[in-house]
């Protein structure tokens, strides 16, 4: 118990009053920050909203990494993935709970996330990485998963609503409930065989090490190469990479023998988290005042309010990458753009069915040809033994293309 509590540090604490000292002084200051807010007050107050939230993040990296190396992948990378994305179920819940018409709120925003996610912080992973330690080999096997799930769940998401659906983009209601049901119903069945019997497939292909770096110099041993060591890692029966039976026990021996310290830093993790999401709604309306005082559109907002949310996962993301764990890159990006889509999709469809309000999924045509590009070039890219930095420029050049069309 003692052991377990010094997860517990000064550093965890004093980010825990930070940031919601901040959110507890904003609320009293609700009328100082009401539109119009003058500008230097404006600027003030998101300056100081927008460091307190990346310090948080940082807790919440912190927290998160500790329990992806007592648990191991995929758990530990789950464990940050699932918190961030139920947290963005709330936060759009929230504001189709709120006043006034957000019927495309869940639409904009998944399709912010998964731009984000998709080419933005992949792209910046497969940039660093390769450019640290060359071309990397994932698994892909457990890579060919995701991009099933994710191609499977952004059709019914975005581009079948405009097919059968309503002329504005809607689902009707006989149509929303099968909709709702298979899509719990396969991302359920995805996260068993992803927890159990097909845990090892989601585990890095081959080690990173000097080879990575430098094959070349090893051309004359008989050491085997990535590329080798990526075969032998995917062609090799379960047994070889971790019995699909012992997963589960394995998971269940840790859970029975660390179970203080992981407790506790689950709710460290949430507690450092929900601030963030918190003073998101602050940053949100002080945002909103600043871009139309600019006049730049409105959906920028929701795009800025989704690189922030899941900033804590981009940043675990980017140190995967710089430590060459592509496997977890992978986990961490495509497996919270699965959670993204199969969990806020029909939640916000159920929220709309209880509230009577209509929930407009429908997507642009811009839109769907970017994510259309995107999922292509994901499919080629993860389809070869190894990616690079190549691959990750061509994902972040989609990425500012979609910058570019939100001003179109």
């Amino acid at each position: 118990m003692t052991a377990a509590l010094r997860t517990i540090t000064p550093t965890a604490i004093l980010r825990l009053i930070l940031g919601w000292g901040v959110f507890i002084a904003l609320q009293f200051m609700g009328s100082l920050l009401a539109p119009p807010v003058p500008t230097p007050l404006l600027v003030t107050a998101l300056l100081v909203i927008i460091a307190v939230i990346l310090i948080c993040a940082f807790g919440v990296v912190t927290e998160a990494e500790h329990l992806a190396n007592r648990l191991g992948d995929p758990y530990g990378s789950l464990v940050l993935t699932i918190s961030i994305c139920l947290i963005e179920v709330i936060l759009i819940a929230a504001v189709l709970l709120g006043p006034g018409d957000h019927a495309t709120i869940a639409r904009d925003s998944v399709m912010a996330v998964s731009m984000i996610i998709l080419n933005a912080v992949i792209g910046l992973c497969l940039l660093v990485g390769g450019l640290r330690h060359g071309a990397l080999t994932h698994n892909r096997t457990g890579v060919s998963n995701y991009l099933v799930m994710i191609v499977v769940f952004a059709a019914l998401a975005f581009a079948l609503p405009a097919l059968i659906g309503t002329p504005d983009g809607a689902y009707e209601i006989w149509q929303e409930i099968p909709i709702i049901v298979v899509t719990v119903g396969t991302y359920v069945f995805f996260l068993y065989r992803q927890m159990g019997p097909q845990a090892h497939e989601f585990t890095e292909a081959a080690p990173v090490g000097p080879a990575s770096a430098g094959a070349s110099s090893t051309a004359g041993t008989t050491q085997p190469s990535l590329t080798e060591a990526a075969d032998q890692s995917e062609s090799r029966p379960p047994e070889a990479a971790g019995r699909a039976g012992d997963a589960p026990h394995g998971i269940v021996e840790i859970l029975s023998t660390h179970r203080v310290e992981i407790a506790l830093r689950l709710v460290l993790l949430v507690a450092t988290v929900l601030p963030i999401v918190l003073l998101s709604h602050d940053m949100a309306k002080l945002l909103d005042d600043g871009l139309g005082r600019l006049g730049a559109p409105v959906a920028l907002s929701g795009v800025v309010i989704a690189m922030i949310v899941f900033l804590p996962e981009t940043l675990t993301s980017l140190r995967a990458a710089w430590n060459g764990e592509i496997q977890r890159v992978s986990n961490l990006c495509h497996g919270a753009q699965v959670s993204t889509v199969g969990l806020t999709i029909p939640t916000v469809l159920v929220i709309g069915m209880l509230t009577d309000q209509q929930i407009v999924l429908a997507e642009s045509p811009i839109n769907l040809a970017l994510l259309a590009i995107t999922l292509l070039v994901s499919i080629i890219g993860f389809a070869g033994k190894r990616v690079t930095a190549v691959q990750g420029a061509a994902h972040l050049i989609i990425f500012v293309v979609f910058g570019l069309a939100l001003f179109a």
